[in-house]
C-alpha cells in the first residue's frame, strides 16, 4: 500500500513544524564572511588556499558528496527503495 501526502507550506512553515532551530542570522553572517574572502583573493593561489579551508576533503568530498546526491536522484528516479525480501529471496 502506498500513501502520498502533499503538505504545501513555506520554508520557514516547514522548519518551524520540524523543530529545526532558525539559523537566519548564522547564515548571513558566513555568506558575508565568505564573500569579504573572496573578493581579498586576488590570484589564482589565494582562491585555491580559501576554497582548501571552506572545503577540507577537497575534491575527494566533492566527489564523494556527487555519488551520494546522485545515487539518491537515481533511486527516487527509479522507483526502488529498499523493499522487504519475502522468505526464500
Amino acid at each position: 500500500m502506498n500513501v502520498n501526502v502533499e503538505i504545501e507550506c513555506s520554508p520557514e512553515e516547514a522548519r518551524r513544524f520540524l523543530g529545526l532551530p532558525d539559523v537566519t542570522r548564522a547564515n548571513e553572517v558566513y555568506v558575508e564572511a565568505l564573500t569579504n574572502a573572496m573578493q581579498g583573493a586576488g590570484n589564482f593561489d589565494q582562491l585555491n588556499e580559501l576554497t582548501r579551508q571552506i572545503a577540507p576533503m577537497g575534491q575527494f568530498g566533492l566527489k564523494l558528496f556527487q555519488q551520494f546526491m546522485e545515487g539518491g536522484v537515481a533511486m527516487a528516479m527509479s522507483g526502488s527503495g529498499t523493499k522487504p525480501r519475502k522468505d526464500g529471496e
